[in-house]
């Protein structure tokens, strides 16, 4: 996935893993980042806190499609009220423009090899 365009993490290219369960579509795919990205709702591992996949969100006329454009999305408006990395988004909500700078440190160093 392309970083998107006006965000800390454009021009970066980001490996993510996509799980279809055998329930699929009547519950949410699976989907985590492999490539190392500084961000309030995606931890160190790669599990990525976004409505879209929860249960209680899923609904299964949503497509891929819809899944990874909410995966861009949130990477373009990061909710650092509902972390998933509570350290990234103290830093976010503490010093927005500093944690931005860390994060495009990370896309330099990660997502653009």
């Amino acid at each position: 996935m392309a970083g998107p365009t006006d965000s800390p993490y454009e021009g970066g290219i980001y490996k993510l893993e996509l799980f279809l369960p055998g329930e699929y579509p009547h519950v949410p795919p699976k989907v985590r980042f492999l490539t190392r990205i500084y961000h309030p709702n995606i931890d160190n591992v790669g599990r990525i806190c976004i409505s879209t996949l929860k249960e209680d969100s899923w609904s299964p006329a949503l497509h891929i499609r819809a899944v990874l454009i909410s995966i861009q999305s949130l990477l373009t408006d990061p909710n650092p009220d509902d972390p998933l990395a509570n350290d990234v988004a103290d830093h976010w909500k503490r010093d927005e423009a500093s944690a931005k700078v860390e994060a495009r440190k990370w896309n330099r160093l990660y997502a653009m090899k």
